[in-house]
């Protein structure tokens, strides 16, 4: 039976410090739509309603603890001014907030941060410091400056009142959406979790909040579960790539949070290309995380009524373009052939003539002679086509085998390029 809020009095963060930290939130942040999302839903075979955290200014939802920690620093810290470590949503927020409220702040990233995340974060009147290879290093310098000019260290997750500002999305999702048997949410450090699961907790202890993390960053499954695993690697879920969770944000999740999903790059991928395609709307990958886990395990979920909070849209141009691409190559809607044929006039012709009949669109073409595999009258032709579908895909290579022309499947469940 689920604990009721005198029982989790105890916590850390309480469901009185979420409610607390409301009209701080509510007079500066926008109190983002939960909306069905019928599309999705008929996806998943789960019944989805979405809370568009992406709505706000920053795109993120990391908006909502930094104000509720930011309102409540005294005349003389405000003066003194904040410092806070990030690569990219908690610095936004952060930057933004500090400024609208005349706080002067510094934001120290790790020094491969994109040049578009710290132009985008100057833009709200930081000053950026770039130090180290990673966020470890950049919390350090934070601290440091925290010491050496006595401001203020905002931290982007373990921290009482950033933790009860993240509840508050919780707190509006309880009013706006139908009693909900399931909500999935993404965790990094896992400030916006317990947050989160503190408001449903008190407000609506039926709901089962259940965690989604990568699982190239499975921080909190480990310390849940007490199986280490490894931590590390490129995930297009940033946002979540978090190698240790918080220690405030552990105690919560062990009382209020029964399991984590860990979702794969292919899951986040198909998560981040459903939501523009289906919902119309930009979710970074980290936003995509709770979809992910459904479309990774949809058996869990399907007749439940199911609440995804997309936390948030900031995603480089280029990597929605890569995805919308890959995503087009798992449905075989583009698809690379690799042919060898004879080295002699007509054949290209030939070819194209056959694709246009079947109605395949030729995207690119790659004419190779060099290779010692390929006889010295023959030559190596490697075709991208625009198709329809799988089925789609399957006629043009059965065609092409049919002209006496032995085909390779390049790419997406074919050989290496």
């Amino acid at each position: 039976m689920p604990e009721s809020a005198e029982q989790l009095s105890d916590l850390p963060v309480t469901l009185a410090d979420v409610e607390a930290a409301r009209p701080l939130v509510s007079a500066a942040v926008l109190r983002t739509p939960t909306l069905p999302a019928p599309r999705l839903s008929a996806l998943t075979g789960a019944d989805l309603y979405v809370k568009f955290e992406n709505f706000q200014v920053t795109a993120s939802f990391k908006e909502r603890g930094a104000v509720a920690k930011l309102a409540r620093l005294s005349a003389g810290e405000a003066r003194q001014g904040v410092v806070a470590m990030s690569a990219g949503n908690h610095a936004q927020a952060v930057a933004y907030h500090g400024t609208r409220l005349g706080i002067s702040t510094v934001i120290v990233m790790p020094e491969a941060t994109p040049q578009v995340k710290v132009a985008a974060t100057e833009a709200f009147g930081a000053r950026v410091v770039l130090f180290g290879d990673t966020v470890a290093d950049a919390q350090k310098e934070a601290q440091r400056i925290a010491r050496d000019e006595a401001r203020v260290f905002v931290h982007p997750f373990d921290d009482p009142d950033v933790i009860a500002g993240q509840g508050t999305a919780g707190l509006e999702m309880i009013e706006d959406a139908p009693p909900l048997d399931a909500v999935l949410v993404p965790i990094g450090g896992g400030g916006l979790i317990s947050g989160m699961a503190l408001a449903f907790a008190g407000h609506s202890p039926a709901t089962e909040v259940i965690g989604v993390e990568a699982a190239l960053y499975p921080a909190m499954w480990s310390a849940l579960t007490g199986e280490a695993r490894p931590c590390g690697g490129p995930t297009l879920a940033e946002g979540i790539a978090v190698p240790r969770g918080g220690e405030l944000t552990t105690v919560i999740l062990k009382r209020l949070v029964p399991s984590i999903a860990l979702v794969e790059e292919s899951a986040l991928e198909r998560a981040v290309n459903a939501f523009l395609l289906q919902q119309k709307a930009l979710a970074e990958g980290a936003g995509a995380a709770g979809l992910a886990a459904l479309l990774a395990d949809p058996e869990r979920f399907r007749g439940r009524r199911v609440g995804l909070i997309l936390t948030g849209g900031n995603i480089d141009p280029r990597m929605v373009a890569s995805v919308l691409l890959r995503e087009l190559e798992r449905e075989e809607r583009i698809v690379s052939f690799r042919l060898t044929i004879l080295d002699r006039p007509g054949m290209l012709g030939r070819i194209s003539t056959l694709l246009g009949k079947l109605g395949a669109n030729i995207l690119e073409v790659h004419h190779r002679r060099t290779f010692l595999d390929v006889p010295a009258k023959g030559t190596r032709l490697d075709l991208t086509v625009e198709t329809r579908d799988q089925h789609h895909a399957q006629t043009i290579q059965a065609a092409l085998e049919a002209e006496g022309m032995p085909v390779q499947r390049l790419g997406a469940g074919g050989v290496d390029w």
